[in-house]
């Protein structure tokens, strides 16, 4: 069976503009909230070596984790990220209530 998909919340904040905050998010299948979150930051990590090197961030693990992107200037608060089963809101499995 395959493990579970998480979601790992991390807030954001420009050091340079205090008033500048925001969320980052990951998803990914881990089988613990703990280990999504090293495992987010670990992505993290490497997305940010590899364009401070001027390369391609990676993507293609088998887990389903990577970082889309990496913003220079903005700090990543891993102290106070959240980690949670990720669901779908857009599931075709879910009921939906609508009037025809």
């Amino acid at each position: 069976m395959p493990l579970p998909y998480f979601e790992v919340d991390v807030p954001i904040h420009r050091a340079d503009q205090p008033g500048l905050l925001g969320l980052h998010v990951f998803t990914g299948r881990a089988d613990s909230r703990t280990a999504a979150v090293r495992i987010a930051h670990q992505v993290y990590e490497a997305a940010r070596a590899a364009r401070e090197a001027g390369l391609e961030i990676p993507h293609g693990r088998p887990d389903g984790w990577c970082a889309c992107g990496y913003r220079p200037g903005w700090e990543l608060d891993w102290s106070a990220a959240t980690a949670g089963r990720w669901t779908n809101p857009n599931r075709w499995t879910k009921p939906h209530t609508f009037e025809l």
